[in-house]
């Protein structure tokens, strides 16, 4: 027992700890506070102190192998964990105003943002697989409640369940190709099942089926197809907000998992599992943008989009090399920035008498608030991947660790779907800018949906000129982790 835990490894979960404590203080407070935006600007404190937390741990410049070797902090931890308090923080900035128009402002809502960042933060840093499993179901059940968050909204509870009985169905796939690694080799710690499968051969039916039932888990997780069913009903009936942070933060842990199971755990099966995520690759690139082209509703269109991008970033673990690695949290973090700038526009489409979702209610967007369809263009452009937007320097890396590694004919069809999402994004760019204006063509803002949009907007411009820091910490965080 000794052994297994020591005094000093609570240092290594300090930021995950101090989220917890601030989601009990939340639940605590939305009993003592009336005014229920206090509550979130608690919870922005939180992420605050979490993040310095991460900030101090990583001023030490070592690796730390924490609770026996079940987990670690190491550069690519700390980078995806920025990723998710960022995108953590930006949703509850959006969500702020948006809650008081849904009469839906209680504590318990930013108690579960935390709860479940934690359980991303733990994903991160899991090299075991009992650790990635409570992390990822502590994710995935607070967000499954903050789904259906809207407790009167039929939609929002239709959304929730369906998420919830097909995410649970997806955990239970995953969970048996976790017992099949254990019983392979004795263990849960992700080097000791790598050295166990590289002494299997790769036509192990055990192997290969513990392979297959965590292809389709993980699938599930990231919204690949062809177990993206659940992905926009799951987005149109959750709070915008909430849609917000599982298009950024859930998809980021959810990528974070995949490379330290594929690149570490299962990396001998690796001759199987890349003919199968490439052709999974491609049906979800592809599917993925043609449903989004005849969606009239932008919480659709945009659920499509991000299945679609999902495909782009399979790009990077088929590729596996340094390239590709680089450029997975690269892509998530600027997907992040520019993902967060169009869903922050979207909550200010909200009204007391506008719902504020379909693309109709752009139309003439220019034409009264010039500024803000100027900012949803260029957040729009990064999307499509154009320069000098951030989204060009995500997708230019992806596409070229898949040139670099022979996988050329991928490369051609992901140049070609992104030629097919400047369509359907250039949708919302002509409501905005070729339409007249009607009755519910409007936005009301808030100081956290202008911060919001503020830092995204920053982010997506600056990157795209100088991605120079950027790719350094990016590939600093994966060379010393692979």
């Amino acid at each position: 027992m000794d052994q297994f835990f020591q005094i000093q490894d609570i240092g290594a979960i300090a930021p995950e700890l101090e989220m917890a404590i601030f989601g009990m203080i939340l639940l605590v407070a939305d009993l003592l506070i009336e005014q229920k935006r206090k509550l979130g600007w608690i919870a922005l404190v939180g992420i605050g102190c979490s993040a310095s937390f991460l900030v101090l741990q990583r001023l030490r410049d070592v690796d730390v192998s924490a609770y026996g070797g079940m987990l670690v902090v190491d550069p690519f931890s700390a980078f995806f964990k920025f990723i998710f308090l960022l995108g953590a923080a930006l949703s509850i900035a959006i969500s702020l105003k948006y809650l008081d128009i849904e009469r839906e402002n209680h504590g318990e809502y930013y108690a579960l943002i935390l709860f479940a960042t934690m359980g991303m933060m733990f994903m991160a840093s899991a090299v075991d697989l009992v650790t990635l499993y409570i992390g990822l179901e502590t994710m995935a059940i607070a967000t499954y409640v903050l789904v259906g968050f809207l407790r009167n909204n039929q939609r929002s509870n239709e959304a929730s369940i369906k998420y919830f009985l097909l995410g649970a169905f997806s955990s239970g796939i995953l969970l048996y190709g976790m017992s099949l690694l254990y019983g392979i080799s004795g263990s849960t710690k992700f080097v000791e099942i790598a050295e166990a499968l590289s002494r299997r051969p790769l036509t192990d039916p055990i192997s290969l089926m513990a392979m297959i039932t965590l292809l389709a888990g993980m699938f599930f997780k990231i919204a690949a197809v062809p177990f993206h069913q659940w992905t926009p009903d799951a987005y149109e009936g959750a709070p915008t907000s909430i849609t917000a942070y599982m298009s950024v933060a859930v998809k980021a842990a959810s990528f974070a998992m995949m490379v330290r199971v594929f690149m570490v755990a299962i990396y001998p099966l690796r001759p199987e599992w890349v003919p199968i995520m490439s052709v999974v690759c491609v049906l979800t690139m592809t599917l993925g943008n043609i449903a989004a082209i005849t969606q009239s509703n932008i919480k659709r269109l945009l659920a499509y989009s991000s299945i679609s991008h999902a495909g782009y970033i399979l790009l990077g673990l088929i590729a596996g090399n340094e390239t590709g690695l680089v450029a997975i949290p690269m892509y998530l973090l600027i997907y992040t920035f520019t993902n967060i700038g169009v869903w922050a526009v979207v909550v200010a489409l909200r009204r007391k008498d506008v719902i504020g979702e379909h693309v109709d209610d752009m139309s003439g967007l220019f034409f009264k608030h010039p500024v803000s369809a100027i900012l949803m263009l260029i957040f729009l452009l990064s999307l499509a991947g154009i320069p000098p937007t951030a989204g060009f320097i995500a997708k230019y890396f992806l596409f070229a660790a898949a040139i670099e590694t022979g996988h050329n004919v991928l490369a051609v069809i992901a140049v070609l779907n992104a030629a097919i999402s400047i369509y359907f994004y250039f949708r919302i760019v002509v409501a905005m800018f070729m339409r007249e204006a009607t009755e519910k063509t409007g936005l009301v803002y808030s100081p956290g949906v202008l911060t919001a949009l503020g830092v995204a907007i920053l982010f997506t411009i600056f990157i795209g000129i100088y991605p120079d820091p950027l790719i350094t910490m990016a590939r600093q965080a994966v060379v010393m982790a692979f």
